[in-house]
């Protein structure tokens, strides 16, 4: 794949960071080709107005942030926009749809717009109605006439789904009309599911009460046909390590778990229409006492037989499991990263000739040794040592052999707690 300057930079940067990039994910996903397919089908379906669920397990390292990144990516391709929303006791939980919802529009972005996107995406929506107001009367510029006829028009679609909804739009398009910004800016934050909006501003739009969880489902429709009209066909939102859930006092995990039932239920009925709902978790999540199994329907329609082969795993499933790296994986991504480099590299020869294939497994082999032999939770560390440890060195000074000058060292200052438990005391350089 052909990256700009930019692109490299970016992808790079975030390695050395020990992040997973935001971008152009292609380069580096190995392993996951399997769903290529299948995701290419599920977005077309979901573009087409229809509905899919899908949960990913895997343990941790096994890459489900990067396959949830990934699909982002794909999902963003097809004109979709995207969400990421990670769930916490205190601050998001999942039986509480408004914080959902809150986060949502908060995390939105499309190919266009970085987060969050939600009131560019309202902006377009209306602009795209001015556009076709002018159109349809065969003029430059429609009266403002015409255009609140078709605002109507689209608006009693969006009513099906909440009423509240398209009063609020109004009234936001009526607050930039007459350039009242503190107006319009309060309204957009409400439609948002921000809470605390100025009782002022609610009058305006004629509402009074905060945005609460069953009003939020209701908006989470609005958005939906609002994305529509802004030329978003859908919307694509990750909920990140629902294995927290584990973790919550049981009444609020049994609620959330409901919760997740019902939103898998009104998914398959047809109810949010565009949405594609996409969980992340380990298998204790999915298999054990605390988790899924704790809530028979729901363990009903997650169950997927995974005690076959899995070569054979079928992608179509409900649940989808991803396997952990393995040292060939491992050194197959770092070759990879190795080609992004040099081709962005000054002296690309020395970059292939110093850091030839045959090193790469090295490092991969002696970072994964240093972590307890466990290759599932090596790929962060031993990205970010690959690229600032040693190729921006060989970039930068001549006289550095990374088989002479470097020896590699792991502090525990730079790992993650699960990175830090399987290092023994005596392996790391404190």
């Amino acid at each position: 794949m052909s990256l700009s300057p930019v692109r490299r930079r970016e992808i790079l940067q975030a390695l050395r960071q020990g992040t997973v990039p935001s971008g152009n994910l292609d380069v580096l996903a190995v392993g996951i080709d399997k769903f290529a397919n299948t995701v290419g089908e599920d977005l077309e379906a979901v573009a087409s107005g229809g509905a899919v669920f899908k949960a990913v397990r895997g343990e941790y390292g096994s890459g489900k942030t990067f396959y949830a990144r990934w699909l982002q990516q794909q999902a963003m391709k097809r004109g979709l926009a995207v969400a990421e929303v990670q769930i916490s006791e205190l601050e998001t939980p999942l039986h509480k749809l408004e914080t959902v919802y809150r986060r949502t529009t908060e995390s939105l972005r499309t190919s266009a717009f970085a987060p969050s996107a939600f009131r560019s995406v309202l902006d377009a929506w209306l602009y795209g109605i001015e556009e076709d107001a002018a159109a349809a009367a065969g003029t430059d510029e429609a009266s403002p006439e015409q255009v609140d006829a078709l605002l109507e028009t689209r608006l009693a679609a969006v009513a099906t789904a909440t009423p509240v909804y398209p009063m609020v739009l109004r009234a936001y398009r009526a607050a930039l009309e007459r350039d009242d910004v503190a107006t319009a800016d309060a309204l957009v934050a409400w439609l948002g599911g921000q809470p605390h909006v100025g009782a002022a501003a609610k009058r305006v739009a004629g509402v009074r009460q905060d945005v609460d969880h069953f009003l939020a489902m209701g908006f989470l429709q609005g958005l939906l046909a609002v994305l529509k009209g802004a030329r978003h066909p859908g919307l694509l939102l990750v909920i990140d390590e629902v294995e927290t859930l584990q973790r919550m006092r049981s009444d609020a995990r049994a609620k959330a778990l409901n919760a997740l039932r019902q939103w898998i239920d009104e998914l398959d009925s047809g109810r949010y229409p565009g949405l594609y709902l996409l969980i992340t978790g380990t298998p204790a999540f999915f298999d054990g006492r605390m988790g899924v199994q704790s809530l028979p329907p729901l363990a009903q329609r997650l169950h997927t037989d995974f005690s076959g082969d899995a070569r054979f795993d079928n992608p179509r499933a409900p649940q989808i499991r991803l396997a952990g790296f393995d040292i060939d994986r491992l050194v197959e991504v770092g070759i990879r990263v190795r080609d992004v480099f040099r081709d962005g590299s000054a002296v690309p020869e020395r970059i292939a000739s110093m850091v030839d294939d045959a090193y790469i497994a090295d490092l991969a082999r002696a970072v994964a040794g240093k972590l307890g032999g466990q290759v599932g939770i090596s790929p962060r560390l031993f990205l970010k040592k690959l690229v600032l440890d040693v190729l921006d060195k060989v970039d930068q000074f001549p006289e550095f052999d990374p088989r002479q000058n470097y020896s590699l060292t792991l502090s525990s200052e730079e790992m993650t707690d699960t990175e830090r438990h399987a290092v023994s005391a005596d392996e790391v350089e404190l």
